[in-house]
């Protein structure tokens, strides 16, 4: 099944996130308090924590939140879904509008790490329904 195991926001953009166990969700801004949150189509980030693995596996120890995604999901690999794909996160329901992007120059994480999956398998999702989301909410495909 297919779940939220972290949700991570930070208060500037380009930086390493910092968990938190849930979040208020507003539609036309996306997580109340993060960086990235706005009036634009990449309101919330998402990684599924299959695609960290990835990066994991060369040795390095990461957590959700360290490549500034917002959403870590479980049991689905995000990037392989649709633009326009609706998801429902808990009470929230959210529509894919990006699936990958372009990456910074001087990252953290890439800097840390010497690569970064989000640019690659990294997805963006705007709010459809607000609401608040928690650690462990189950995602389901709408």
């Amino acid at each position: 099944m297919a779940k939220l195991i972290s949700i991570n926001i930070s208060e500037k953009k380009g930086v390493i996130k910092v968990p938190i166990e849930q979040a208020e969700v507003r539609i036309n801004h996306g997580i109340v308090g993060d960086a990235h949150a706005g009036e634009w189509h990449r309101q919330i980030s998402i990684l599924s924590d299959e695609s960290i693995d990835k990066i994991r596996n060369r040795g390095l120890e990461l957590n959700s939140g360290n490549f500034a995604e917002n959403f870590t999901t479980s049991g689905i690999e995000v990037h392989t879904l649709p633009v326009g794909q609706k998801l429902l996160i808990g009470e929230c329901e959210f529509e894919i509008t990006q699936i990958g992007k372009q990456c910074h120059n001087h990252c953290q994480i890439k800097t840390i790490t010497g690569d970064c999956v989000m640019p690659r398998e990294g997805i963006f999702v705007k709010v459809l329904t607000e609401g608040t989301v928690r650690v462990g909410d189950s995602i389901v495909l709408i």
